[in-house]
């Protein structure tokens, strides 16, 4: 992968762990409720399910490569437009915030770990994105599989720096979410659009 390319792609995959979803959520309320030392258990179980969902995206784009390269044309302008619509379903959600009441009960790091997975894993969204995502970054005269390792890693990373962070901050996150969370929708939104917008127009 180019440098370029990797640069562009770590920016979007960071405007993609800042913006709101389950595990963000999840690591949110789990450092609430849990404090970050126990919230890195469901945050590396969702890294985990990440990387996971993308293995299954992008081998499958693979496969599709191999019978044509039209595929990757289709694929870029049809995740193009899947982005935009994202983009303005992130724009119009109203702003999540937290409200922890009680004592937490106790939890085991392997429970929070597997809650974590099975966050990413079975989210439908998920998937969809990383179809309509990766296509915009692979190229298909190079390594499948050297591509995966990267695009990959810099997903996983990002994405546990940004949910330690949230998990490390629940209680000062939460109520500066409630206060301006629809305008940090509508910033992740508009990066979403320009993506869309922006990708599929690359050579």
């Amino acid at each position: 992968m180019e440098l370029n390319t990797w640069l562009i792609y770590l920016v979007a995959t960071t405007g993609l762990s800042l913006s709101p979803g389950p595990n963000g959520l999840l690591a949110l309320t789990h450092g609430a409720l849990h404090g970050r030392r126990k919230a890195l258990y469901t945050i590396f179980g969702g890294a985990l399910g990440f990387v996971a969902v993308i293995a299954l995206s992008m081998f499958g784009i693979g496969a599709l490569l191999k019978a044509s390269l039209t595929w990757l044309t289709l694929l870029k302008w049809a995740g193009g437009a899947y982005l935009v619509w994202l983009g303005i379903q992130v724009w119009r959600s109203p702003p999540i915030g937290l409200e922890v009441r009680g004592v937490a009960e106790a939890r085991s790091g392997g429970s929070m770990f597997q809650q974590g997975a099975l966050s990413a894993i079975t989210n439908p969204k998920a998937v969809l994105f990383f179809t309509a995502f990766l296509p915009q970054f692979i190229d298909p005269a190079a390594n499948l599989l050297v591509q995966f390792a990267i695009m990959a890693g810099t997903f996983a990373v990002i994405e546990v720096a940004t949910e330690l962070i949230i998990a490390s901050m629940a209680h000062r996150i939460s109520p500066w979410l409630a206060r301006v969370g629809r305008r940090f929708n509508q910033a992740c939104g508009g990066v979403f659009i320009a993506i869309g917008v922006a990708l599929p127009l690359r050579s």
